[in-house]
């Protein structure tokens, strides 16, 4: 887990002038399956046989939610620890879906497509017991464990012994940033089953409606109710953000107008920089635009705007600039866990270029003209980068290429697999046997994309500085749209 560090680059690189695409020769079909291959080394819960696909994953937190009398058995654990956050793991579902609905028919439908469907069903599955009692009990369920407690430990998932407390916002303690992330979670992961499963389709789109329902009634950030998400996971931008990125999904899912009143509401001053599990502004934006660009719908023109005022703050050749890039080419937007802000990025850049050419739409920063091809340029730069186009010339995805972080910030990947060490090795001891060491992870997490280099473009390969080597399940989300896209148009 790590705290958001401010560290913003003083200069700027050469790249600036340049903004063009990556080198090629990447294997993005390759990268795809492995993104989506590390989410179930992220599973909690019980697994069966078709969950092992990392074999040296097995049961965990077996008993979560009995505290309180129900059942929060299931979901991800967020990053290297085992904490269960809804917040940001809802976050990494509503991406994962988004990635889903725009380049699903790219992944295969006998490939990786149900893999993602998987994904993210494991993932609703446990938001939808998070909900479940809001009517009844009036909690909506927030946290799983105290993360205090869970990081002066460093055990596997399979035997941790960490209290597992289930923290919960209330109509008397609300957590509209929360329950909007919530809803536009299930939301958009209704559309991805309509097809094939209109029953639990229909299912989250109802519960959606109801915990967006809750957002917009009772307002508040969670982390000021359930103050033990900070700092691991606060509401730093409010909740505003949320309630338009819950509103916009749902006016997408249902078609219904009344969310259209909500999303001018909260339609914000404008975007920042980055896209994140904290601030949804930009890919709110960027959704909302579809129904200018692709629909023609006058009435969302002024979202359309925002997200090309986002696209301005990134692109390397706008003179309104406001990102700062590495030597090598990077975006950097924050100092801790930066790559979660390029794949998203990346993302957004990819999905906004597909609206765009609905029309053949292009747009002005300044005087420099902007077309879908050099959005998606810039993007295929900067998941080159991540997958090995780099001055380390190395991956920052587990597993891929011939050269890739060993030492992740991890303790299932850190710890020997319970199936070939059954024993325990207890709370503290995780530390000095696996953490402030050398030796490379006994288990490959595969797929996960880490933290990423420094603002100098170098990487250590080391567990203890987190901000460089921890994956997180948002960073992967976020890459597997973009990942898709260039696997089916790698050019």
């Amino acid at each position: 887990m790590f705290l958001i560090s401010f560290t913003i680059l003083l200069t700027l690189s050469n790249y600036l002038a340049e903004g063009g695409g990556g080198g090629g020769g990447h294997d993005y079909r390759d990268a795809l399956a492995k993104s989506i291959l590390f989410f179930y080394g992220q599973r909690s819960g019980k697994l069966h046989d078709h969950d092992r696909a990392l074999g040296w994953r097995g049961d965990s937190a077996l008993s979560d939610g009995q505290s309180d009398g129900v059942d929060l058995t299931g979901g991800y654990y967020d990053a290297g620890d085992n904490v269960k956050f809804n917040f940001p793991m809802a976050f990494t579902i509503t991406v994962l879906s988004w990635g889903v609905i725009e380049s699903g028919n790219k992944m295969g439908s006998d490939d990786q497509l149900p893999k993602a469907m998987a994904a993210i069903r494991w993932g609703t599955d446990y938001l939808l017991k998070s909900a479940q009692h809001l009517n009844t009990t009036g909690k909506l369920y927030a946290i799983v464990a105290n993360p205090y407690l869970d990081h002066r430990c460093w055990e596997r998932p399979e035997d941790m012994d960490t209290d597992r407390t289930a923290y919960y916002v209330t109509r008397e303690k609300p957590g509209s940033d929360l329950a909007a992330e919530m809803a536009a979670a299930m939301a958009s992961a209704s559309m991805v089953f309509r097809q094939t499963d209109s029953k639990y389709s229909r299912l989250l789109l109802q519960t959606a409606k109801n915990v967006m329902l809750f957002a917009v009634d009772h307002l508040g950030a969670y982390s000021d109710s359930v103050k033990i998400a900070c700092p691991f996971y606060c509401s730093y931008s409010g909740y505003t953000d949320e309630l338009l990125w819950g509103a916009a999904w749902m006016h997408k899912a249902t078609g219904d107008d009344k969310y259209v009143k909500m999303i001018e509401s909260f339609s914000g001053n404008g975007p920042s920089n980055a896209f994140s599990w904290d601030d949804k502004y930009s890919g709110a934006y960027v959704l909302l635009a579809q129904r200018n660009l692709v629909k023609n719908d006058p009435t969302f023109e002024q979202y359309r705007r925002k997200a090309e005022d986002y696209m301005c703050k990134i692109l390397p050749k706008s003179q309104y600039l406001s990102t700062q890039y590495t030597q090598g080419g990077l975006m950097y937007i924050l100092g801790a866990t930066n790559l979660q802000y390029v794949a998203s990025a990346a993302f957004l850049l990819t999905t906004f270029s597909t609206y765009m050419s609905a029309l053949n739409h292009t747009f002005a920063c300044g005087n420099f003209q902007v077309t879908g091809s050099y959005l998606r340029a810039h993007a295929k730069k900067q998941v080159d980068y991540i997958l090995g186009d780099n001055p380390m010339n190395m991956s920052y995805m587990v597993g891929y290429g011939s050269k890739y972080p060993t030492r992740l910030h991890h303790r299932g990947a850190s710890v020997p697999s319970i199936h070939n060490q059954s024993h325990s090795f207890g709370c503290g001891l995780g530390f000095n046997l696996f953490l402030y060491t050398q030796n490379p992870d006994p288990n490959q997490l595969t797929g996960a994309v880490v933290g990423g280099p420094d603002q100098d473009d170098s990487y250590a390969d080391d567990r203890t500085r987190y901000t460089q080597s921890e994956p997180t399940t948002y960073i992967n989300a976020a890459i597997v749209g973009p990942l898709a896209y260039f696997a089916a148009k790698p050019n």
